[in-house]
């Protein structure tokens, strides 16, 4: 017979930038952050990178997230840059399923829209996307 655990409440939010794409699963409590299996203080090293994850806890006035939340995170594809600005509206859409109170916050500072921008695919015949052969007239 199979024991019936409570099942944790968490919040879940997804993210992309490019071809990066966060899954975002923030769970109450106290508890640590993981990337990919890793300490989130592992992979985010310098200080721009750790503000960047952490704006949207300080704008709805969570100080210290380790003290109120434990977080998952998945994250594939692109670059580190995409995949951090990935994180972050993941983040940004995990806490505004927490409290709905936290979404008219975060939309006002841009957290909660996605950058639709995306690479402009090849032609055939083209170097690149526009760049093209040079023309010769004889």
């Amino acid at each position: 017979m199979a024991e019936n655990k409570p099942k944790e409440k968490f919040y879940s939010g997804t993210g992309r930038r490019k071809s990066a794409v966060a899954r975002v699963w923030l769970t109450p409590g106290k508890g640590e952050y993981t990337i990919n299996d890793k300490l989130i203080t592992e992979v985010m090293v310098t200080e721009d990178e750790k503000q960047a994850w952490l704006k949207p806890f300080h704008l709805v006035g969570i100080s210290h997230p380790h003290a109120k939340f434990a977080g998952s995170i998945k994250v594939s594809g692109g670059g580190r840059n995409s995949q951090l600005e990935a994180i972050t509206l993941g983040i940004s859409r995990a806490l505004s399923a927490f409290d709905a109170s936290f979404e008219t916050i975060l939309r006002k500072n841009n957290l909660l829209r996605r950058d639709s921008r995306e690479v402009e695919p090849k032609k055939y015949y083209m170097h690149k996307a526009r760049k093209a052969p040079q023309y010769s007239k004889r």
